[in-house]
């Protein structure tokens, strides 16, 4: 659509797209026509005869006669400057721009500005790269109403015009008032669409390494429970996605606890007998996967486990490889099915060298599955499913209770007396530190000063952080042997605690509702009553409409209202694209509306 002689200028704005130059809106719009009608308190644009002129000090009085108006002002000007006295000389006839007040009985313009191009509409755009007039010649060559219909509609189109080409009653409401609802709604739908467009073009279609259609049937027969109806609907997906003759990607987004491993076993067993590969964050979470699948798969399919501690060995002579990022270092065998659990808990480096491993080093690429445990808001998944698709777990195997509560010094006594009862029921209790060590910055114990107080009170109080390379080590003695473990956010992912009944999260304010959330998701595992307990100093509106919300997703939807969405992670396309107009938590029908037109 562009004209390559505009490539370089358009270039210097980041526009790439006719909808990216229509939201590059104006910075102000001025109305210099001149005024027929005398408002008090408005700004007016004047045709005016100077009549008599004064310097006091380090201003300017001038006695001025509006012809235009057809009354007499007085002008004052400011630390005025050489162009201010050699216009404003007895005789000349200027035209002025201000605002015009009534005060001590006499009309008043306090700092006009000189117009020279009167009875002009100018819409100023303000880019550092780009003069405004360069911005203006591109928006009349490219933003017309038919350029825009097709992306917009009608409706929509004539809106997006009409800010940059208002009508000069428009363009003194947008002054007075900026944009209101149907123009603001039409930037908002332009915004977003635009970026939809920009993710749905990276979208790229290859052929799979392989179709994968083995039955899962006899596997799901032989489990000792039944699938969840969102377990069966996941399952359906993935079946689809494993038997065709592209390479899919999808996501399977489930709360703590829904049950995300006996879909992916399901998914080995589809793949059988060619090979699959899954990579976790942590080695406890691979061990417990690989423990899984030794007692539910069967027993032809033979299953591999890889950590950095594990010998080099043959990888090729098995059919399910489970490991940590230790698998990104080893020579692994083609997989027509690549799976990664919490892939944003690794890091960028490893991230990338994951998409390396998917891509399969040539034109066929593996089916890609990816499972986390922590929920998106609706809005998010809707906006990243024109990129990638998504299977939604809310049902969890079995009833999860799990209190909530805030709790303060002033109740601290009531927690410490449930920490000895659990215990004495052979229970288990975590309690999460902000910090390993002091800092002068927070004012909360860190695990080094508190940890003499459990020490001193308690039995079988184990110690554990980031920092520490035992920690899988700790926390494995701790499920066999321990009352109390006391941790960072560590405990957040990957460990499987049957006997956890309580939680305790020091300063809850510091960390996200998410992050609270898969904390508080560590009990209740196995039906077990469970108790999360957030010890803070302050109050927090955010903190008290969180103990009221059970569902990860509407925790997800929580933590979005409180959070500014520019720092959400975005999919797997970019992260935190700040938008100016469109906002996650109140425009989730523009989404929708969207998608109901667009298929994906």
């Amino acid at each position: 659509m562009f004209h390559y002689s505009d490539r370089e200028k358009l270039k210097r704005l980041r526009v790439y797209s006719l909808l990216d130059l229509a939201l590059i809106t104006p910075n102000s719009y001025e109305n210099n026509f001149i005024s027929k009608r005398l408002s008090i308190g408005e700004i007016h644009t004047i045709e005016a005869d100077v009549n008599f002129v004064e310097e006091k000090g380090n201003m300017l009085k001038i006695e001025l006669f509006s012809t235009s108006l057809n009354i007499r002002l007085q002008a004052l000007i400011f630390h005025p400057k050489i162009f201010h006295k050699l216009q404003f000389q007895i005789g000349n006839r200027l035209f002025l721009k201000g605002k015009i007040e009534f005060n001590y009985g006499k009309y008043q313009i306090t700092q006009p500005k000189i117009i020279y191009n009167i009875n002009t509409l100018e819409i100023k755009y303000k880019y550092p790269q780009i003069s405004s007039k360069e911005i203006s010649t591109l928006i009349k060559k490219y933003i017309t109403i038919e350029n825009l219909i097709p992306f917009l509609g009608s409706n929509l189109a004539l809106y997006i015009y009409k800010i940059h080409f208002p009508t000069i009653e428009e363009a003194n409401y947008f002054i007075k008032n900026g944009f209101n609802k149907k123009f603001l709604y039409a930037l908002k739908y332009t915004e977003i669409l635009n970026y939809i467009y920009k993710l749905k073009s990276k979208r790229r279609d290859f052929e799979a390494m392989e179709v994968l259609t083995s039955t899962e049937k006899e596997f799901i027969k032989n489990l000792p429970f039944e699938l969840t109806n969102d377990q069966k609907d996941a399952l359906g997906d993935i079946k689809r996605d494993l038997s065709s003759k592209k390479a899919k990607k999808r996501i399977i987004m489930g709360d703590v606890g829904s049950g995300k491993t006996i879909l992916i076993l399901s998914a080995v067993t589809i793949a059988y007998p060619h090979k699959s590969i899954l990579m976790t964050p942590t080695t406890i979470l691979a061990n417990q996967i690989y423990q899984e699948a030794k007692k539910f798969l069967s027993k032809e399919i033979r299953v591999a486990f890889v950590t950095n501690k594990s010998k080099e060995e043959d990888l090729t002579q098995y059919d399910f490889i489970i490991g940590t990022h230790a698998l990104l270092y080893r020579k692994l065998p083609k997989a027509p099915l690549i799976m990664v659990d919490e892939q944003h808990k690794f890091g960028t480096n490893q991230r990338e060298a994951i998409k390396k491993l998917v891509s399969g080093g040539g034109e066929k690429r593996p089916h890609f599955l990816q499972f986390s445990a922590t929920p998106i808001p609706r809005t998010l998944s809707m906006i990243n499913s024109f990129v990638v698709n998504y299977s939604f777990l809310k049902e969890t195997p079995f009833k999860r209770e799990i209190e909530t509560k805030i709790i303060n010094r002033d109740n601290f006594s009531d927690l410490i007396n449930h920490i000895k009862r659990e215990i004495e029921l052979k229970h288990q209790i975590i309690i999460v530190y902000p910090l390993v060590e002091e800092s002068e910055s927070i004012n909360y114990s860190s695990i080094e000063e508190g940890k003499e107080y459990w020490l001193k009170r308690f039995k079988n109080v184990y110690i554990t952080s980031g920092k520490d390379k035992n920690k899988e080590r700790v926390i494995e003695e701790f499920r066999d042997k321990g009352d109390i473990l006391l941790a960072t956010t560590v405990v957040e992912v990957g460990i499987s605690l049957p006997k956890l009944s309580t939680i305790v999260i020091v300063a809850p304010e510091r960390l996200g509702l998410a992050s609270l959330h898969q904390l508080r998701g560590r009990v209740s595992r196995n039906g077990l009553k469970g108790y999360c307990f957030l010890f803070t100093k302050y109050k927090s509106k955010r903190l008290e409409e969180f103990i009221k919300t059970k569902d990860g997703f509407e925790v997800a939807e929580l933590d979005l209202k409180y959070r500014d969405s520019g720092d959400l992670f975005l999919g797997d396309m970019q992260s935190g694209k700040r938008f100016k107009y469109f906002d996650f938590v109140e425009d989730r029908r523009i989404i929708e509306e969207i998608e109901s037109k667009i298929v994906s």
